[in-house]
């Protein structure tokens, strides 16, 4: 037994030992493992969260503990609709696709992990037929209630086969932030092709390794995804499934991502430009050397000092701080720092599904919004960086009572 737990894991693609760590965040639940008053009294499961790199193919990857089942339960509180900004970025996407692609009545539309129907409900309004495949209960149901027809089911080969023989073949598979929350990534990748007609697309949306990389987004780390995505890893994951990438966009979204469009290996459509634009970028950076990798552990440790010391300092001055968005990113923050509910009375969130609940490890008890209008606070911690301007907006709009903003990531900022 002990011989075993010394064993290097092996990459979840191309089967190369792991012998490279990347980051190492100690402990923690699931991110999205929001506790009731009742789970306060229980003990509560904790996971290793440790990263390495492969450098055969270069795929970012956690060392597996918990499986997708213990991670994406029936009370999975991440709704895709919480977020107007994200709304209106898959509005845009879905009116530029349609006309690309001239979407319509005969055409079908597909979504991996379509959450709560937060996407294809622009198709249909279109009356464009969709379909949406989504694993946890209470985002299906919230789908299918706004008329999209959703298959609660976790996304494999054999399911698309499955799917395949029914005569819903896709013109468009959707996999917008899935790809990294896969364990079984050759698979999942098998199974869009699988899935998709021999003239379709797949368009794949994902956070970016090199951003990740290039501003320290160690707050991005969490168990729910398995895989941190470079486009030279996707495009080896992708065509030893039989799917070749034609074009990337770059977008804002998340820190900065990239947008992945793919085809069948033997369609005819040309690879453009900013395919061999974004390798470079990335070959330039060192994404395929192993030296990048190795000063992450240092740099995520330094912001934690900094935090951990503003935290402290606000509190032992009498600084009144508290923190809005109860998100994945906000957990592996506070938990990697050590900060508790005796430094943050609470964290808001416009999500109803997290309210009344308590963040996972740290037990920062979760309210809406409107709590805000009865407070007055030095200090507003927004732990959602990523749309921080839009919490800015909204509380600015509110009766709250805010002197600054604050983000910790990469460095702290006061707004």
């Amino acid at each position: 037994m002990a011989a075993d737990l010394v064993v290097a894991p092996r990459c979840r693609h191309c089967q190369t030992q792991l012998r490279h760590p990347f980051v190492d965040l100690g402990f923690a639940p699931p991110s999205n493992a929001y506790r009731t008053q009742g789970d306060l009294l229980r003990p509560e499961l904790t996971f290793p969260l440790k990263v390495f790199v492969c450098t055969e193919c270069w795929l970012v990857q956690t060392q597996d503990f918990a499986d997708a089942a213990t991670l994406f339960k029936e009370d999975y509180a991440y709704f895709s609709s919480t977020s107007q900004g994200w709304l209106a970025h898959a509005a845009r996407y879905c009116e530029s696709i349609a006309k690309t692609l001239r979407l319509d009545g005969q055409s079908m539309v597909i979504e991996l992990a379509s959450n709560d129907g937060y996407l294809l409900r622009n198709f249909v309004t279109r009356k464009i037929p969709c379909l949406g495949i989504e694993p946890t209960e209470l985002t299906a149901q919230a789908a299918r209630a706004q008329g999209v027809e959703t298959l609660q089911a976790f996304f494999s080969a054999a399911l698309a086969q499955s799917l395949k023989d029914e005569g819903k073949a896709a013109d468009l598979i959707v996999a917008n932030n899935v790809f990294a929350h896969v364990p079984d990534i050759n698979d999942f990748s098998r199974g869009m092709q699988i899935l998709l007609k021999p003239d379709g697309i797949v368009t794949l949306e994902f956070p970016s390794l090199l951003e990740l990389l290039r501003h320290c987004q160690f707050d991005t780390i969490y168990h729910e995804h398995f895989s941190y995505l470079s486009l030279g890893a996707v495009n080896r994951i992708l065509r030893r499934a039989g799917l070749r990438v034609w074009r990337v966009e770059a977008l804002a979204t998340h820190g900065g991502s990239l947008r992945v469009f793919a085809c069948q290996s033997a369609a005819s459509r040309p690879q453009e430009g900013s395919v061999a634009q974004f390798l470079e970028q990335e070959r330039l950076f060192g994404l395929e050397r192993v030296e990048p990798y190795l000063s992450f552990q240092a740099a995520a440790v330094r912001i934690k000092h900094q935090t951990l010391a503003f935290v402290l300092d606000a509190s032992l001055s009498g600084k009144r701080i508290a923190c809005y968005g109860a998100a994945a990113k906000g957990s592996t923050l506070l938990n990697f720092c050590g900060i508790k509910s005796d430094l943050i009375p609470l964290v808001c969130d416009a999500a109803p599904s997290k309210q009344g609940k308590f963040l996972p490890g740290s037990h920062i008890p979760v309210h809406a919004p409107e709590v805000l209008n009865s407070m007055e606070l030095d200090y507003l911690w927004i732990l959602p960086w990523n749309i921080a301007d839009e919490v800015m907006a909204q509380v600015r709009q509110s009766q709250a009572r805010v002197k600054q903003f604050l983000t910790t990531m990469p460095d702290i900022r006061l707004r």
